[in-house]
């Protein structure tokens, strides 16, 4: 029986929040565990947590994670990147001094920005966006979600972007039909698969609090479960979305997420401002593990 050093981890957590949970897998060599035994784990855990990363380290300051649900590898997974990498370099002494480490991923060498000390907060880079056209139409989406197609936005297009997983970004208009939203989690998953999505991001600019510029929801359906409580990859594609439209400059936002009003989680997306030009870097910060 192999034994695994595991850790359940909290992302973008608030002091009303719960955050979203993340396991953690700390290997000693990428080849502790084969693929198929990665994604038994994450078939235990059902439940428990939404992702599971395993994490190994590799030559001077770099590490290879991969992530696993419940029923398939995930190309990338920014909550679990954010939980994993601020509780090692946290608890590690060595890289607590560094100002960024780098993750080898499936989507490439994503740098992760150390600023625990100044904001305790850590930043990871989402991997480069592919953006697709969305020749979906309106009537199949909303019939999908279980949603009248009167609360959507028509101000704003909707988008498909890959920043670690193919999103769907549906604009609504009002935040009360955004908490409302009662999706059914085998019609979302029939529509995704079909679709080839990975994962719908709702959003509105309304929002609950006037410190935070959107309010959204992320659905990630194929990945054996409905609902994404707080998400790195969503809310970064939704972030590439929004600066292709001229509706973003790339300074710092806050998001809010999930369907509870009062206490959502929180996500800061921000690009790196020597390239909000162009937005070729994302990242996205939690505070509370």
């Amino acid at each position: 029986m192999k034994r695994l050093r595991f850790k359940k981890l909290d992302a973008f957590a608030t002091r009303g929040s719960s955050g979203n949970p993340a396991g953690a897998v700390y290997l000693g060599a990428h080849e502790e565990l084969t693929l198929e035994e990665m994604q038994r784990v994450a078939q235990e855990l059902k439940g428990y947590v939404s992702e599971v990363g395993f994490l190994t380290p590799l030559e001077g300051n770099s590490f290879r994670i991969r992530y696993f649900s419940a029923t398939r590898e995930v190309a990338f997974c920014g909550h679990a990147t954010i939980a994993i990498m601020a509780d090692l370099l946290k608890n590690n002494p060595t890289l607590a001094t560094l100002p960024q480490v780098d993750l080898h991923t499936n989507k490439g060498i994503l740098p992760v920005e150390n600023q625990l000390a100044t904001a305790d907060a850590v930043y990871v880079q989402a991997p480069t966006p592919i953006h697709r056209t969305c020749m979906l139409a309106l009537k199949e989406i909303c019939e999908a979600l279980n949603l009248p197609e009167t609360v959507v936005d028509p101000t704003i297009p909707l988008g498909i972007v890959d920043a670690g997983n193919w999103t769907l970004c549906l604009p609504i208009r009002r935040l009360e039909d955004v908490l409302s939203l009662t999706p059914d989690l085998s019609t979302l998953t029939a529509f995704c698969n079909a679709s080839e999505l990975d994962v719908v991001t709702v959003f509105t600019r309304d929002t609950a609090s006037p410190q935070n510029q959107l309010r959204t929801r992320v659905f990630a359906a194929p990945f054996g479960y409905l609902e994404d409580p707080a998400t790195g990859s969503g809310n970064a594609a939704l972030g590439y979305h929004l600066h292709t439209l001229g509706l973003w400059d790339g300074a710092p936002i806050n998001v809010e997420q999930n369907g509870d009003r009062e206490r959502p989680n929180l996500v800061r997306l921000a690009s790196a401002p020597r390239e909000r030009a162009d937005l070729r870097r994302s990242g996205f910060r939690g505070r509370r593990f």
